[in-house]
């Protein structure tokens, strides 16, 4: 092998991982760009609890009113008891830039929803969690 193909070789093996660390990148910086900030937290009935949350647009402190909210799942990992997990379902929102959440937990205490969303223009999910507590 010539240094002149050996050099090609390098470059192009130089391009690729920067093309890759740059891609990487940018998802960060989507995800850091964004949070889920919990609004409220009512009981709803024995074992339920209805969640409201935002998701803010950081940079400019702007609610998102038209991600699509489509990985949901309810747990008690700051109880410390991740196995227990709820059932999340949507509830219609009547406030652009809230979503809201019937949770049913079964168990009073410390619970967490995890989310998962598509946001406009962005490529990658959107993901945070919001912590809350259940059954007061």
């Amino acid at each position: 092998m010539t240094m002149f193909h050996r050099a090609t070789r390098t470059l192009t093996g130089a391009v690729i991982f920067t093309a890759l660390a740059l891609s990487g990148a940018s998802g960060l910086a989507a995800q850091a760009d964004y949070r889920f900030e919990l609004v409220s937290a009512q009981p709803a009935g024995p074992g339920k609890t209805t969640v409201t949350v935002r998701l803010l647009h950081v940079p400019d402190k702007k609610p998102v009113e038209d991600a699509v909210l489509f990985d949901t799942k309810a747990d008690m990992t700051p109880a410390g008891m991740a196995d227990f997990s709820g059932k999340v379902s949507p509830l219609p929102s009547d406030q652009p830039g809230l979503y809201r959440f019937q949770i049913e937990t079964g168990m009073t205490g410390k619970w967490q929803l995890v989310l998962g969303a598509k946001v406009q223009g962005e490529t990658d999910t959107v993901r945070g969690t919001v912590g809350y507590e259940a059954g007061k």
